[in-house]
């Protein structure tokens, strides 16, 4: 899924991925889990990556893929059960060379309501060594960036 754009993201044209909540996902505080939105937001990125046409395979013909270096993860509300998340993403920076970011926006459905702002740091890996890597050009062409929105992001708290 990626042609959501309901008013309340906080920027235009993101990937977004609509994640079920499950009983599972569901702590003794009767919400989500922390650890669930981890999940959500990993399965997003590779959900986007997919769609750009790097899955596993296209990560292994060129024995180099990302790896994460840091998440953050800025809980805003909880996330209650018999719900649907809407997990944003957005490729906020590219440096071509080794490293990359992602930035996320977790909404309720329906409601509209933010859950969480989370982000991503990534960094390219040669799979067969895992050894750092230089980006392939594929990667630094087929993970377009979007620097402008970086800003806004930094500026929520």
């Amino acid at each position: 899924m990626s042609k959501i754009d309901p008013p309340n993201f906080i920027a235009p044209d993101p990937f977004v991925l609509a994640v079920k909540v499950r009983a599972a996902d569901i702590d003794d505080f009767g919400h989500v889990n922390n650890v669930v939105y981890l999940g959500w937001i990993a399965r997003a990125a590779w959900a986007h990556s997919e769609a750009l046409g790097f899955d596993f395979n296209a990560y292994r013909e060129v024995d180099c893929g990302f790896v994460v270096t840091r998440h953050e993860i800025d809980y805003r509300t909880a996330c209650p059960p018999e719900t649907t998340a809407l997990v944003a993403t957005w490729i906020t920076a590219n440096d071509r060379r080794l490293r990359l970011r992602r930035r996320f926006q977790i909404c309720l459905q329906g409601a509209g309501a933010t859950l969480a702002f989370a982000m991503s740091d990534f960094a390219t890996i040669k799979i067969s060594t895992g050894r750092a890597c230089r980006m392939p050009t594929a990667f630094a062409d087929g993970y377009p960036a979007r620097p402008a929105l970086e800003p806004v992001f930094r500026n929520l708290s």
